[in-house]
């Protein structure tokens, strides 16, 4: 039975690899190199690399019995794509969706634009931990008050210059971080507002969220697309099933 997992999440690392173990022919989707290094290799498990056209999806997924959703919650866009793939491929979809986390005192707003409007109207030094794909929202700052935290990658560094920060202020490291390690960045840089997804517990949000509040930093939340799905353990449950059911 072949099942195909769109991943680059940690979710999505662990459920090939427990896919496969069980006997299934798993072939993992993630959209770069990054992604790709910390899939890691599996004998057995196929890894496909770079972004796929509506087409291209489809075709990936002809001959399989399932495919799992396991891209990031606010892969929005990505998630539309593979549910319409499927539909068309006439592929069972299932959905992984991490547990959203309980948000604490925090600024919640719809989008980067948003905080960066509000972030406008105020004084004091921002840290982006939400990538460097929507740096570009916050065009409208001064560059000297930013603080992104992007991956270490070129196409990350490019994004931070192309937007005028200072390469002091640039923090190029690999998370999920520790509420040490958050809260000591934010001392150091003096940063007055830490802006974050909730990317969950495999996103490090609860250590982001201790740490402003340990620093008496304001945390601002970019609120989650609307989605829903299964658990983990759901998903795996699910998976094992059918590949039990074509077994027999």
């Amino acid at each position: 039975m072949r099942i195909v997992v769109f991943g680059g999440t940690t979710e999505g690392r662990e459920l090939s690899k427990l896919l496969h173990d069980a006997g299934a022919d798993v072939t993992v989707c993630v959209a770069t190199q990054y992604g790709e290094e910390e899939q890691g290799q599996v004998p057995g498990v196929v890894t496909h690399v770079g972004p796929l056209t509506a087409e291209e999806k489809q075709r990936l997924l002809r001959d399989a019995a399932l495919c799992v959703d396991a891209t990031h919650p606010y892969a929005d866009r990505v998630t539309a794509s593979v549910r319409a793939a499927c539909a068309a491929a006439g592929v069972e979809y299932l959905r992984l969706l991490r547990k959203a986390s309980e948000i604490p005192d925090a600024v919640t707003l719809e989008s980067a634009a948003a905080a960066a409007a509000w972030l406008r109207e105020r004084e004091g030094r921002v840290l982006l931990t939400t990538g460097a794909k929507e740096l570009a929202a916050y065009a409208v700052l001064d560059p000297a008050r930013l603080v992104p935290r992007v991956l270490p990658s070129h196409e990350s560094l490019a994004a931070c210059e192309a937007l005028g920060i200072p390469h002091r202020n640039i923090i190029a490291m690999q998370g999920p971080f520790t509420k040490e390690l958050n809260a000591a960045v934010i001392r150091q840089y003096g940063v007055r507002y830490v802006v974050t997804k909730d990317g969950g517990g495999p996103g490090g949000f609860p250590e982001k969220a201790a740490a402003a509040k340990e620093t008496g930093a304001q945390l601002i939340v970019l609120r989650r697309p609307a989605d829903s799905g299964v658990s983990f353990d759901e998903a795996l449950r699910l998976c094992i099933t059918r590949l039990s059911d074509a077994n027999r």
